[in-house]
């Protein structure tokens, strides 16, 4: 007898387990919506009428294969790259104290 689960069964349980490798790295954040343009280093995805780019490489867990138009629930984080810190008043750079939770 062959088991069938049902598709959202599925990616509810895969999308559950994704969350959890996230939750170490920082807030996670999703975007829902059909897929734009699908890269190797991309995916695209329209929210509203705004198209999100979002990177991802060979640690990105895919389930399935993501063609254009498929409705896909992406989980991302946000992380810096580049922190530039601007003189301020009087030409000095001041410091910031981050703010408490």
């Amino acid at each position: 007898m062959k088991i069938k689960l049902p598709l959202s069964l599925l990616a509810a349980a895969s999308l559950v387990l994704s969350s959890a490798a996230f939750a170490a790295g920082g807030k996670t954040y999703q975007v829902t919506g059909p897929v734009l343009e699908v890269t190797d280093s991309m995916i695209a995805v329209q929210k509203g009428k705004d198209r999100w780019e979002i990177n991802r490489d060979s640690n990105t867990k895919v389930t399935g294969d993501v063609k254009v138009g498929d409705k896909v629930t992406v989980t991302y984080t946000m992380s810096a790259t580049d922190v530039e810190v601007k003189a301020g008043k009087g030409g000095k750079k001041e410091a910031k104290a981050a703010p408490t939770p």
